[in-house]
Parts: structure tokens; C-alpha cells; sequence
């Protein structure tokens, strides 16, 4: 199963568990969406619980809002990552706070979609990150799935929460196909908020979501080619962050490298850093090191091998840790 079909199958799983559940956005209704991740939801539920929007992304958010207010659990989806921008106002203003301005008299149980993340080579604006952005408001939850089972495993979890969650999706991983056991998948009661081990290691860790996992696990084969045993982390949630995960992580290998599409600047990984650096220093051998997008626009398509992290610029840092020497 592709995470396309995973991502398909886990909004057939609670449009048909719950009826106040909603599926909305631009052209996932009978076109069943760019990506065709929504295919076949019209006319399975109808209509009336699976429709297009006007193409105006402030007011599928604000949409949401008033539908969680009266009860609904929305599930609306901005087409593409940059598209996010319009809509900045009514998810931070609104989805996030209502809750807490309410005093829980009107939960935000929205579940955001956000096609998300470079790989595609497409035009500007089809190709951001914006987890930091997301993650850095209170109030506002954020899950990135690595692969087709995590796809299915957080997007079910993310509806089923009663907090708003930002589900970012990455594109470039969308016709990645594995095995999904669907059943189990929808009974796993692993808490929000924590991270997994996808390869273990011992020399140093990689810390990656989404598409990195991927790339990171490319490092890994490499190096371990040479003998080097890298360890993969895939974070999963963005907000809650494993804090406990990560530093349980650093513990084993002491040398940490974070990998994200994002510019450096300012980046989700600059928390990661610090969470580490906080939590596990003693037990550190080399600073943490951060492979990251470039502190420039997303740039045009034929750009992006040189602006998204590689294999070679992952051991690069790794090496840059693995020979480390404190004065």
C-alpha cells in the first residue's frame, strides 16, 4: 500500500467510525484531490460529509472553526503546503486558542492536512516546511508520518484527539508503498508524543520526520558499509516532542545529527539541540550537529537536489562527530 492509500484508507476509517466527522478542501470531493488521496470518499459518504471548498484557504480554516464549535470534527485540507499562509490567522488565532479562550467550553478537534515538504521539484509554494511555524504555537499539536503504516497510524490518531492537530503530509513520499497492517494499526494505543527507533545503532543518532527518515535510513546502509552503525529516530510527533525518546537515544550513541528539509535558521531542529543538549549533556561526546535546507526561498525545482539534505551531507556531519575531540 502506497501512504497515498494509507492516508485514503485512515479517513475511510473514521468518516465510518464517527458520523460528525468531515472531509472538505479544494477538489477532494469527486476530483478526489491533486494527489488523489481523497478518491472515493464522495461516494462512499456522500456529499454532505465529503466536499469541496471554494478555493480560498482562510476560509476553509475558518470553516473548521465554526463547524468544531457546533460539534463537527473537521477535517479540512489546504492543497499545498504554501497555500497555508492565507489561512495563518484563523489557525492560530482561532483553532489553536479557542479551547483555552473558552475555558474548554468548545474543544477545536480539527485535524489540518497539509500536503507539506520539498521532493516533488514543483513551483514555488508547493514545497514548504513549516513545522516550526506550526509547532511553535501553543496550543496547536503537529504529526509528520515517515511511511504508510505511520501515515495511517498518526492521521487516525490525530482525528480520534480531541486537540487540533497539524498533519503534515510529505509529498515526495506519497507513492512510497509497504506492508500496512490496517487492523492493528488502528488499535495501537501509543501515546501522542512519542518518537520510534527505525534502525538501531551505536556510533551516533539520526533524527529525522517525514521524508528525512528516508534519507537518513540511505546514510545508514553507507555507513554501514565502513563499519559505522548509525542509529534512525524518527520523530513523529513535532509537537509534543519525545523529549524522553530523544535523550534515552543520545544516551546510547552520545553523538546526535538532526536532519530536516527547513532552513537552518531558527529550524525545529534547533529544539531538538537543545532538548538534547538539556537532557542528556553528560553523556554527549560531540556537540549536535543540524543538516538542513539552505536560509533561502524554497527554490525552484531543478534546485532542489542541491537544496535538500543528502546522503553525502548526513555522513559528513556524522564523520564531523565520530571525530570530535574535546580540548
Amino acid at each position: 500500500m502506497s501512504m497515498q492509500q494509507a492516508i485514503n484508507a485512515a479517513l475511510r476509517t473514521v468518516l465510518a467510525e464517527d458520523p460528525r466527522t468531515l472531509v472538505f478542501g479544494e477538489d477532494v470531493g469527486r476530483l478526489g484531490g491533486v494527489f488523489r488521496v481523497t478518491d472515493g470518499l464522495q461516494a462512499e459518504f456522500g456529499p454532505d460529509r465529503v466536499f469541496d471548498t471554494p478555493l480560498a484557504e482562510s476560509a476553509i480554516a475558518g470553516m473548521a472553526v465554526g463547524l468544531a464549535m457546533n460539534g463537527w470534527r473537521p477535517i479540512p485540507e489546504l492543497q499545498f503546503d504554501g497555500f497555508a499562509y492565507p489561512a495563518v490567522d484563523q489557525i492560530v488565532n482561532q483553532i489553536a486558542r479557542m479551547n483555552y479562550r473558552s475555558r474548554g467550553a468548545l474543544p477545536m478537534p480539527v485535524t489540518l492536512r497539509l500536503p507539506s515538504f520539498g521532493g516533488i521539484q514543483a513551483p514555488e509554494h508547493h514545497g514548504e516546511s513549516l513545522e516550526a511555524l506550526f509547532a511553535h504555537v501553543p496550543g496547536l499539536k503537529v504529526a509528520a508520518p515517515a511511511d504508510p503504516a505511520e501515515a495511517y497510524r498518526l492521521l487516525v490518531q490525530s482525528v480520534r484527539c480531541d486537540d487540533p492537530v497539524v498533519y503534515l503530509e510529505p509529498k515526495a513520499r506519497y507513492w512510497d508503498r509497504r506492508p500496512v497492517d490496517l487492523r492493528a494499526a488502528a488499535a495501537d494505543d501509543t501515546p501522542v508524543g512519542r518518537s520510534r527507533v527505525v534502525r538501531p545503532g551505536r556510533h551516533a543518532t539520526l533524527v529525522a520526520w517525514g521524508a528525512m527518515v528516508h534519507r537518513c535510513l540511505q546514510a545508514a546502509e553507507l555507513a554501514a558499509e565502513d563499519g559505522v552503525e548509525l542509529e534512525v529516530l524518527d520523530l513523529r510527533w513535532l509537537k509534543p516532542i519525545d523529549a524522553e525518546g530523544l535523550a534515552a537515544s543520545a544516551a546510547r550513541t552520545r553523538r546526535v545529527v538532526v536532519v530536516h528539509e527547513a532552513p537552518l535558521t531558527a529550524g525545529l531542529g534547533a529544539e531538538v539541540s537543545a532538548l538534547v543538549t538539556e537532557r542528556a549533556f553528560g553523556e554527549l561526546a560531540a556537540p549536535v550537529e543540524r543538516v538542513a535546507g539552505f536560509d533561502v526561498p524554497y527554490p525552484a525545482g531543478p534546485l532542489e537536489p542541491q537544496y535538500l539534505p543528502t546522503a553525502d551531507r548526513i555522513l559528513f556531519a556524522v564523520q564531523r562527530t565520530l571525530e570530535y575531540r574535546r580540548r
